[in-house]
């Protein structure tokens, strides 16, 4: 791993379960040109690369490692337009008009996955869920029943659940939720593979396992110095590898988290798990659970502060076990083993929005920083702004995610 980087996950997760080892690139080991070079091969550049190479500009990505195998794939892929910080809240620290077109922001997005899906031809496991909000106490009923009534007066397809409805639905109770219609799920894994694929046909150059040694802004746009010694010279620069941006950005901007997840065998019936929603806790941390294309059951949680690798993977074996007790207790009627347990590593800003575009001190680059919970649905708003931004094109997401807020 090269010095200075983070590792980003550890165990067997999921879609690593499903789909075996990451595809092959090669390398690249000669100097190389183009217009936009994009710097990580996740979920976030994977859709900058799509939309960019759709208006015709040429791109070359390049990640450290493998392309879809650092954090995105021990991603569970919930995809839903909540903010880690309530939408009450949020209107406290931005204003109630901006907290709003946050939280419409992150809802289109989730419709913008499924028409990527059908642009590329392949659904990727894209599913629409309903999604369950659930009071984890009794004390959590009255702030959830606010948020609920602040949403559907924005016009938020959402209903407040009792106890009683819930119970209804479920194999467990909670002593309310908020139910919202528009949140889904998707494999990860698969729709970064077919994003490269499709990019790739289009004009793309991908190389894998070509970690960066240096970065700098030149006259005529940039500069990215390989370790092997090879150089790329863009007009612009992206930066989709998360976190890890910062020390290029030159400053920190989120606090870093480690997160656990476990997935269990194909379930047969679904015994007691209505619709097969979403589900997350208002417990901090909170929990949360989805099922996946080929019937697994993927349940995480257990979220801590980051301090190391080695650390955060100690207490994996124990957090496991935390989650499958959670989830035994709220589905006891499912027949299934735990064949998948995980840690991954994310990060997260004190208003829980993703910070994209241009700072002042690097004019020729763009991050894409998509912290938090909604790092799929940032992904999808990032790859739109940076398009944008890129052609001159007005963004009206582009003031709500800025560096300098």
């Amino acid at each position: 791993m090269p010095e200075g980087t983070i590792d980003l996950r550890s165990g067997l997760t999921v879609w690593r379960a499903k789909h075996g080892p990451p595809r092959y690139f090669s390398p690249l080991l000669n100097d190389a040109s183009c217009e936009v070079v994009i710097i990580g091969g996740g979920i976030t550049g994977a859709l900058i690369a799509w939309e960019l190479v759709q208006i015709g500009v040429d791109c070359i990505l390049i990640d450290q490692s493998t392309i879809g195998g650092g954090s995105t794939s021990a991603s569970t892929a919930l995809l839903l337009y909540e903010l880690d910080t309530p939408m009450a809240e949020l209107a406290g620290q931005l204003g109630e008009d901006d907290a709003v077109a946050c939280y419409l922001a992150c809802r289109d997005a989730i419709g913008k996955i499924r028409n990527v899906t059908d642009e590329l031809g392949n659904d990727c496991g894209f599913r629409m869920r309903a999604s369950y909000y659930l009071a984890e106490h009794p004390s959590h009923v009255e702030g959830l029943m606010e948020e609920c009534s602040l949403r559907r007066k924005h016009g938020m397809n959402v209903e407040w659940l009792r106890g009683q409805e819930i119970g209804e639905r479920f194999s467990f109770n909670r002593p309310g939720a908020i139910l919202s219609r528009e949140a889904a799920e998707v494999d990860v894994v698969q729709l970064v593979d077919v994003l490269i694929e499709r990019s790739i046909e289009r004009g793309v150059r991908v190389y894998a396992e070509s970690p960066m040694a240096s970065f700098r802004e030149t006259v005529k746009g940039v500069s990215v110095r390989l370790d092997c010694g090879c150089e790329v010279n863009a007009s612009k620069a992206v930066f989709a590898t998360g976190y890890e941006s910062e020390r290029y950005l030159g400053r920190r901007l989120g606090l870093l988290k480690s997160t656990y997840a476990i997935a269990t065998s194909p379930i047969t019936e679904f015994t007691g798990w209505h619709e097969r929603s979403l589900l997350w806790t208002s417990a901090r941390p909170y929990l949360y659970l989805r099922t996946t294309d080929d019937r697994r059951a993927v349940v995480g949680g257990g979220d801590i502060d980051y301090h190391d690798p080695i650390s955060r993977d100690a207490l994996l074996q124990a957090k496991a076990a935390e989650l499958e007790t959670s989830f035994r207790s709220m589905f006891p009627l499912l027949d299934c083993e735990i064949e998948c347990a995980w840690a991954g590593t994310f990060g997260e800003t004190k208003d829980s929005l993703a910070y994209i575009g241009t700072p002042a001190e690097r004019p020729s680059t763009y991050f894409a920083l998509g912290y938090g919970g909604n790092g799929i649905v940032y992904s999808v708003i990032a790859a739109e702004i940076i398009r944008d931004l890129y052609r001159g094109v007005p963004n009206d997401a582009a003031r709500l995610f800025r560096f300098g807020r």
